[in-house]
């Protein structure tokens, strides 16, 4: 039994989910509106306010399956209702970051400035205090297509361990090294 596909997904009031003869599984809410396919392997059961999953059979792909859209739709749910952000820290002299509508303009080092175009779904603030480093917080209701633009835009200068400059999650530890040891 799937510790985590057996647990039911809570819908607020706000939010509408809707299962088509196709196993698409549309939810609407506040925040936006997202669809995804459910293989059919996947039964959802869908209640007053809750929604619940099951798997056809106990095979190893369907008890893994049981799982993952399980997963899935609450994170659909989550993100129409409440949504998601992640927050990037530019750590660097002389990195700076500023956000024109939908396009992220970065210094982090290099000769040019990087310009990037950010999806609609992503909403982008770009905060620069005194004496404190350039952090950039995305935001959307899309949990996938977050984590994939953060990581984008952290593989365009991924923090180093010598000195730990770069892109990074805040929050995130960067191992360091202890670097060249000189002639004794």
């Amino acid at each position: 039994m799937s510790r985590i596909g057996v647990l039911p997904i809570k819908i607020p009031e706000n939010v509408n989910l809707n299962v088509n003869d196709k196993n698409e599984v549309h939810v609407k809410g506040p925040k936006g509106e997202l669809k995804r396919w459910v293989d059919p392997a996947i039964k959802i059961n869908t209640e007053e306010d809750q929604v619940t999953l099951e798997r056809s059979t106990e095979s190893k792909k369907h008890k893994s399956l049981h799982g993952l859209y399980r997963v899935l739709i609450n994170n659909m749910v989550e993100g129409v209702s409440d949504g998601f952000s992640i927050t990037l820290e530019f750590v660097g002299v002389g990195f700076r970051a500023e956000a024109k509508e939908q396009i992220l303009e970065m210094n982090v080092g290099y000769s040019h400035e990087i310009h990037f175009l950010l999806p609609d779904e992503i909403k982008v603030e770009a905060k620069t205090e005194r004496r404190s480093n350039p952090k950039v917080t995305l935001s959307s209701h899309d949990k996938e297509l977050l984590g994939m633009v953060a990581a984008k835009v952290r593989a365009l200068r991924p923090p180093e361990p010598y000195k730990g400059k770069g892109i990074k999650y805040t929050g995130e530890w960067i191992r360091r090294k202890a670097g060249k040891a000189g002639n004794v």
